[in-house]
């Protein structure tokens, strides 16, 4: 009776402890955080809490999530409850600096209204049903940011969305890019405008003006405006040791760069410049001294081909015209884009023409990170073998792979010294003449950015971050989009992901260094391989039957015309008793492959089932079973030893 009392007691007991344990623990432990996912999902980098940390006014949330239509996709299901907890995380390490509300926008609703104004992409599921999830951000000021839609294609890239999101509305001043352009981006192109030829500006700036303000910087400017974010140079040529050295302590200083240069720039000869007495552009660009100092060198004189991403072309030999794979115009899919950095993750493909290869320079104190590269079976080709009278053919005969990937755009970070360690150059006339003037106007225009005068700086104060591209076709409309006329617009086809790489470059540089530091994360769903494979087993079973049951029907049908053919007299339009036969028994034939295609669908479904009762099994049976048979196995062992010390006792006595 005592020890039944003392059992139910102990329980009782046992239970209340349970309960306190758990109340304390959810008072006291909660910002005890645990991540346990393979990829660590759930934990924010360390830039992102910089980023939250360096927040000075709140900034509000709304996650647009249609949750009745969300339980009717599965896996969206599971991927939008994956973005409600990682919001959770950010409003909990912001420490009060992030207000997040979480909105049903049903159908014909006040809140369906404000997530069509928002801009929010909705997808229509049936007549009155729309899904939305999307997450607007707002802060201090009237300006709001939006993520239409939270992509499956973008899981990735979720963390440096969302803290993107964040960053501009807490930053809300446009960024600024100060180009410096060797060539007519935008449209200004002399030699063009007196060959009759109408200039238009290239689309890929039409693309950049859609999410910065660009400010056109003169080739042989002699200083950086303090307002400019990002420098973007191009196919630079003999730059003035007074724009180098400019360029040089912008980026020392914090600044960041997107350079393209070329070895050999595509670029389009005018039949008529010699008449004109026009010099032919020069077709190749380098760093010049900035490659010193950012660790970093253009091969001279090379360009990359590959064989296994060339693009066929046409070119006429001795009158024919020939079709060949050109090596040095080049597709590069996504598999040899940097999937871990911003810039090149999610895209599509890019097309590049006679690019060049960098390779970073010996006892460089940065750090090279390959944005893309092409593939092992690479070779480099001289430019003497490039040009309009040149045989294609000779490139492939002479065709030497290198045996390794081949970087042809890269990201420079880290530590860096100054191109000119011995301090600023002496100014030439002209440019000290030049800088005199816009000093002047700097001191008398009001809206006019001012550049104040800086101490020359012999290293960098937080290490450099310049993106570098071997290459200025790139950027060509010819090469990455199509353009068509329609009613005097011009209509842009992307055929290539090369703008939106421009894009990336610069938004990724004009963030701060947190929000650069963020990399793509690994994916929340994983698919279940085992179930995908037995589905693949059946499918090719399937194809198999479909096949069997296309092939005895076109047999079936040639010889039924056999058999008319053969058929004479006034029965023509009578069924012969060998055609009725030869139906019926294609008839009994297709209703057993019906059959049979039934039964392995049958048997798929029996074999996910059974696979799925397995994994129910192993995942919520077995763990208590092994615990249960644990105890069981404890419990018969101590009673086992408890009988064998009473026997032991009793014996002694």
């Amino acid at each position: 009776m005592k020890s039944k009392w003392f059992t139910a007691t102990g329980l009782a007991l046992g239970v209340a402890l349970l309960l306190a344990v758990n109340i304390f623990s959810n008072a006291a432990f909660t910002s005890l955080r645990l991540d346990l996912t393979q990829n660590r999902l759930y934990t924010l980098s360390e830039g992102t809490r910089k980023v939250l940390a360096g927040l000075e006014e709140p900034v509000r949330l709304r996650l647009f999530l249609s949750r009745k239509p969300a339980i009717r996709l599965p896996s969206i299901s599971s991927y939008a409850k994956r973005v409600q907890e990682l919001l959770g995380e950010y409003v909990h390490a912001a420490n009060g600096k992030l207000v997040l509300t979480v909105i049903d926008p049903e159908p014909f609703s006040e809140d369906e209204d404000r997530a069509v104004g928002y801009g929010l992409n909705g997808i229509p599921l049936d007549e009155e049903s729309t899904f939305y999830f999307g997450l607007v951000a707002s802060g201090p000021t009237a300006d709001e940011e939006v993520i239409p839609y939270f992509s499956t294609e973008r899981e990735e890239l979720l963390e440096y969305d969302i803290t993107r999101l964040i960053y501009q509305v807490s930053n809300p001043k446009q960024r600024v890019i100060g180009l410096i352009s060797f060539l007519p981006l935008d449209g200004v192109n002399p030699r063009a405008a007196l060959a009759g030829v109408r200039p238009q500006p290239w689309l890929v700036l039409d693309q950049i003006k859609q999410f910065f303000e660009v400010r056109t910087l003169a080739p042989t400017a002699t200083s950086i405006p303090d307002d400019v974010d990002v420098v973007m140079l191009v196919h630079p040529q003999d730059l003035s040791d007074a724009t180098l050295y400019a360029i040089d302590q912008f980026v020392l200083r914090g600044g960041r760069a997107l350079v393209f240069i070329d070895p050999y720039a595509e670029i389009e000869q005018a039949p008529s410049a010699g008449m004109m007495g026009m010099a032919t552009p020069r077709r190749s660009s380098d760093l010049g001294k900035l490659g010193d100092s950012w660790g970093l060198e253009l091969v001279p004189a090379k360009v990359v081909g590959d064989l296994q991403l060339a693009t066929r072309v046409q070119f006429q030999r001795e009158g024919r015209l020939m079709t060949i794979d050109y090596p040095v115009w080049m597709n590069l899919p996504p598999t040899l884009l940097n999937q871990d950095d911003v810039v090149t993750a999610k895209l599509g493909k890019l097309t590049l023409a006679t690019p060049g290869r960098l390779v970073k320079k010996t006892g460089a104190g940065t750090q090279m990170t390959p944005l893309f590269e092409s593939t092992p079976e690479a070779a480099e080709i001289d430019t003497s073998r490039l040009g309009l009278f040149q045989d294609p053919q000779d490139m492939l005969r002479n065709y030497q792979p290198q045996g390794k990937p081949l970087v042809m755009a890269a990201r420079m970070t880290g530590p860096a010294r100054s191109a000119f360690p011995d301090g600023p150059p002496p100014l030439k006339d002209d440019q000290k003449e030049g800088a005199d003037n816009k000093n002047k106007q700097e001191t008398t225009g009001k809206d006019k950015p001012k550049t104040e005068k800086r101490e020359h700086l012999a290293k960098s104060k937080n290490g450099i971050n310049v993106v570098v591209v071997a290459d200025t076709d790139i950027l060509r409309d010819r090469f990455w989009v199509q353009v068509q006329q329609f009613l005097g617009t011009r209509l842009a086809i992307p055929t290539a992901a090369n703008g939106t790489f421009v894009v990336n470059a610069l938004d990724s540089l004009t963030g701060s260094n947190d929000l650069i530091s963020i990399r793509s994360r690994g994916r929340f769903t994983r698919p279940f391989t085992r179930v995908n494979a037995l589905r693949q087993q059946a499918e090719l079973r399937f194809r198999e039957k479909e096949q069997q049951l296309i092939t005895r029907l076109q047999e079936t049908e040639d010889k039924l015309v056999a058999l008319e053919r053969n058929k004479q007299g006034d029965d023509a339009v009578v069924l012969t008793e060998a055609q009725q036969k030869e139906i019926d028994r294609f008839r009994q034939e297709k209703l057993r492959i019906r059959k049979e295609l039934r039964e392995v669908r049958h048997e798929l479904r029996k074999n996910i089932a059974s696979l799925e009762a397995r994994m129910k099994f192993i995942n919520i049976s077995m763990t208590p079973l092994l615990i249960g048979i644990g105890g069981i196995v404890v419990g018969a062992y101590q009673v086992r030893r408890r009988r064998k010390g009473t026997r032991t006792t009793a014996e002694t006595r």
